[in-house]
């Protein structure tokens, strides 16, 4: 008795067990789009119907064998139906209705593969395109349609590429050359002038003597003459003579100058996320408020990077923004003692499409500048051959010329067995005998260690 229970129990358990692993049935499944209706006929008379969601779809009958489905939102729920003997059950799948705006893409791009689930966070383009141009036309169309909207465009493109980040080589080189000419002379009595005379003659464009504390003390038997003469520049060529009591200063000046920078900042950013770089430096600026305190405020010069990528299938669109920026001391201003240099800046900002490699020359500046001064005393510098005695002349010239380019690449993150090797010296950081501890006692820590092969690598 014992053993039939026994088996019947098992027989059980197995049956439950079967029962439990089966697939749940398959129903027929009836689609309809949300907002439109469709007819479940079947081979029965219906006298009897129940479904489980009217928010999502309503259920009719219309004729005995004949009942009427009307879709109203997206989603899926069950329907049943009774008549005599029978039942049936089905799966109504009520769909999202196409949008007025996949309906105009598809007349746009009638031979493209969209698709747009619009939600209350934005809108989502899914699908094929058959190129990068098309998928990029599709999205600015979606975006001026719903300019309030956030557009995410996961449209597929032939040849696409899993890469999310872009790392951004950028080239910035300047050369700056520069000369100055300057010719210029000033004529000059001692300040006991000669004879009856005391003089100075200047075109004022360069600095000249200037004379002080001028005394004339006559006496019917002799006259004493004195004074001062304050140099504030000995330009470059001074004569002074002293029998004469008469001198010249000479401004003979050529200068030139020459600079070259080149940087090459490399920046990795994500795709639509905004990446900066600068290399260069801070500077103070003292800031007085209405209540007469000076506060410091520090401004950035130097070379600085911001760029945006945006991953396009195939292509990378860049919004770049150079900057090249240094101290200008010649057009700063002096605030509550302090020197304050201006900036010299040269910036650009453009967006661009290139694909992975490619380079392009966002920014080319070429600026030739020439200045000239000139300064003469009327009619005395128009004397032949003595004439240029009384003028002077400045000649400024200056050439720069920048160049900025960019190449993007797609990059990935390495795996831990890509990691290159550091660079390293291939000597030894301290020679053999020079480190304290070997002169410790007890070998400074070095008693444990393994035997050296060979000392004379050492």
């Amino acid at each position: 008795m014992r053993a039939v229970l026994h088996a019947s129990l098992v027989v059980l358990i197995a049956i439950a067990t079967v029962s439990a692993q089966a697939p749940p049935p398959k129903y027929p499944q009836v689609q309809v789009t949300a907002g439109r209706s469709t007819i479940v006929t079947t081979n029965f008379d219906v006298t009897r119907i129940a479904i489980t969601n009217p928010a999502i779809a309503d259920a009719v009958v219309v004729k005995p064998r004949e009942v009427l489905v009307d879709g109203k939102a997206p989603g899926t729920i069950t329907l049943m139906l009774w008549g005599g003997d029978q039942r049936m059950q089905y799966d109504i799948v009520v769909e999202q209705p196409i949008s007025p705006l996949e309906q105009q893409l598809h007349q746009l791009f009638p031979n493209e593969e969209i698709t747009v689930t619009m939600n209350a966070d934005g809108i989502v383009l899914s699908g094929r395109a058959s190129s990068t141009l098309v998928m990029l036309r599709i999205g600015e169309v979606v975006r001026a349609a719903q300019p309030k909207a956030n557009v995410i465009n996961m449209l597929q493109v032939p040849g696409g590429s899993d890469a999310q980040q872009v790392m951004l080589q950028v080239r910035i080189a300047e050369v700056n050359r520069k000369t100055l000419s300057e010719l210029g002379t000033s004529l000059f009595t001692g300040p006991t002038g000669v004879g009856d005379w005391i003089g100075r003659g200047t075109s004022g464009q360069f600095p000249s003597v200037e004379f002080k504390d001028l005394e004339r003390t006559q006496t019917p038997t002799s006259l004493d003459l004195k004074g001062k003469m304050d140099f504030s520049d000995f330009l470059n060529i001074f004569l002074f003579n002293t029998k004469w009591n008469a001198g010249t200063l000479v401004r003979a000046l050529k200068q030139t100058g020459h600079f070259q920078s080149l940087a090459e900042p490399n920046l990795i950013a994500y795709n639509g996320k905004e990446a900066s770089f600068l290399a260069g430096g801070e500077f103070p600026v003292p800031v007085v408020n209405g209540l007469g305190q000076v506060s410091i405020l520090f401004k950035e010069f130097g070379v600085r990077l911001n760029f945006t990528p945006t991953i396009a299938g195939d292509l990378i669109r860049l919004k770049v923004r150079p900057e090249v920026s240094d101290l200008d001391f010649n057009n700063g201003i002096t605030l509550e003692g302090f020197r304050i240099p201006a900036l010299h800046t040269r910036r650009a900002e453009t967006e661009v499409e290139l694909r992975d490699g490619q380079s392009f020359a966002v920014a080319g500046l070429i600026d030739n500048s020439a200045q000239i001064d000139t300064a003469a005393i009327p009619m005395l510098s128009q004397i032949p051959i003595i004439g240029h005695l009384f003028s002077s002349k400045a000649d400024r010239k200056e050439r720069t010329e920048l160049l900025v380019l960019i190449t993007p690449r797609l990059v990935r993150a390495l795996n831990p067995d890509e990691v290159p090797p550091l660079p390293t010296m291939p000597g030894r950081f301290l020679p053999s005998g020079d480190d304290l501890g070997g002169r410790l006692e007890g070998g400074g820590g070095t008693v444990d260690a393994p035997p050296v092969a060979d000392a004379g690598r050492r």
